[in-house]
């Protein structure tokens, strides 16, 4: 039978939460070495797999770090609070967010991107208007929600963008066969727009954290008290995939159909089987106030 996960009592109060952390800039300045030496990782906004060379790579609230396959991490960016990212391709990542302290840049980037893995970022539009919490890239298009609207933006080349449906929304989610089809998560279950984001439709259950979509018949959905959710036919039924230990998530990202990277309160999990089991890859402590 299709998993039909109805809404806890506690997920919308789980998702707003999640819907208002992170909205000021990074507060803190972890030691660039690894969890043995007592550094620390607080606050994840994003993953992503480098094609280049397979590295895992997560932004945080305090830069973006590289995790080496021992659970070793390294700080490759600056301070800087990266929250919407993604990986566009081959050492090409996007993102937005915070300018780290102690900078006179305006406090919200908008679109930003870095062509050598995360090291350097540049501004390519939006720079002071916007930050987004969720970017996408497929189709040659990016796709972003802009927290500071509340409205889906579209562009074909990160400078020249397309303002189309406003909504209170956490994550989105692109077919990866169809540039029309979109999902959001709400407070309410999942919105869906057939027309690129021009319009959602109502919200249906599951109520789901963060979406990601590796291939056509493999959409991933992660649910606030952190149950891995997988759709089969484009979120119009799901079934439970596993769970993810650790708590309330931060992020997903599915590699392909039966690998999937999942950030929670205590650590960033990997399973390679689809959801029936899960390797520790990154440890997570908590930073005051998040």
């Amino acid at each position: 039978m299709p998993f039909r996960l109805r809404p806890l009592a506690t997920a919308a109060v789980l998702l707003a939460a999640t819907l208002t952390a992170c909205t000021g800039g990074a507060d803190t300045s972890p030691t660039e070495e690894s969890p043995a030496s007592g550094a620390a990782v607080s606050h994840i906004h994003g993953l992503g797999i480098d094609p280049a060379d397979g590295r895992l790579y997560v932004a945080t609230h305090e830069g973006v770090i590289a995790v080496a396959k021992d659970g070793s991490f390294k700080r490759v960016s600056d301070t800087a609070d990266y929250m919407g990212f993604t990986v566009a391709g081959p050492k090409n990542f996007l993102g937005s967010g915070h300018p780290a302290p102690g900078t006179d840049a305006p406090s919200n980037r908008g679109l930003i991107e870095s062509t050598d893995a995360g090291k350097t970022w540049k501004t390519r539009s939006l720079e002071g208007k916007a930050d987004f919490h969720a970017l996408e890239y497929a189709h040659d298009t990016i796709y972003g929600y802009d927290s500071t609207s509340g409205m889906l933006r579209v562009s074909k080349d990160g400078k020249k963008w397309d303002d189309r449906a406003k909504l209170a929304a956490l994550d989105i989610a692109v077919s990866p066969k169809d540039p029309d089809l979109l999902l959001a998560t709400t407070q309410d279950g999942i919105a869906r727009s057939t027309d690129g984001g021009e319009t959602f439709g109502d919200s249906a259950e599951p109520v789901l954290a963060f979406l990601s979509w590796a291939e056509p018949e493999a959409l991933y959905g992660i649910n606030p008290a952190g149950a891995l959710n997988r759709s089969t036919d484009g979120g119009a039924t799901w079934k439970k995939a596993g769970t993810v230990p650790g708590g309330r998530p931060q992020a997903l990202t599915a590699v392909d159909a039966d690998r999937v990277l999942a950030a929670t309160q205590d650590g960033v999990y990997e399973t390679r089987n689809g959801g029936k089991t899960f390797t520790k890859r990154l440890q997570v402590t908590p930073a005051a106030g998040h």
